[in-house]
């Protein structure tokens, strides 16, 4: 089993980014269910705008796309600006807008089969409501979103510290995002048959 991340920050390679940093509490619980995980940073790639799968010119969306094909779990890590998404997690869900017309022998998108969840992070409120902008396309898609399948961290409204900046309200924030990861491992173990044994949740 395969869990990859699309780390949306707009902060480019090597910058520190907070929302890779707490996406690294969910592919920690992941990897110790031995489930192979990655972290694609997306602003570090040349991807293109539009709707389908290759949009050429050097388009890098195609490794992305296979990386996702070949994933059993995807989780959508992106911070908070202007309440809203970051714009490359925004021009992620559109280029994998291409899966609607991509479909199988039975009409099922290449999402079918294959979970997916939420990490948001930010100064700003506003992450129930990223997630739901989020999850709402992904289960479009044809993505199985567990319930309790996202974690945010916040300092609430204007500038503050990062979240690699301070231990201020890590401990929710680490928590839920660890149970997210056992309830994305165990749809994903439902939709493939194998079994992960349970763990304490806390």
């Amino acid at each position: 089993m395969r869990a990859l991340v699309l780390n949306c920050t707009l902060k480019p390679s090597p910058e520190t980014s907070s929302t890779e940093a707490l996406a690294r509490v969910l592919t920690a619980e992941f990897e110790s269910a031995g489930v192979g995980t990655e972290i694609v940073r997306l602003v570090d790639l040349d991807i293109r705008p539009g709707v389908e799968s290759d949009m050429g010119g050097g388009d890098q969306w195609p490794v992305v796309r296979e990386k996702i094909l070949a994933a059993d779990i995807l989780v959508m890590a992106t911070p908070t600006w202007m309440g809203q998404m970051s714009s490359v997690c925004q021009r992620a869900l559109e280029r994998m807008d291409a899966f609607f017309s991509e479909t199988d022998d039975a009409g099922r998108s290449p999402a079918m089969g294959k979970v997916a969840g939420v990490v948001v992070t930010g100064n700003e409120d506003g992450a129930h409501h990223i997630v739901a902008t989020v999850c709402q396309p992904l289960i479009d898609l044809g993505f199985t979103v567990p319930g309790q399948s996202w974690t945010y961290w916040h300092l609430g409204p204007g500038p503050g510290p990062d979240y690699t900046d301070t231990d201020q309200a890590h401990d929710y924030s680490d928590r839920v995002g660890r149970n997210a990861a056992r309830n994305l491992l165990f749809m994903a173990d439902l939709l493939s048959g194998r079994t992960f044994p349970p763990q304490e949740s806390g």
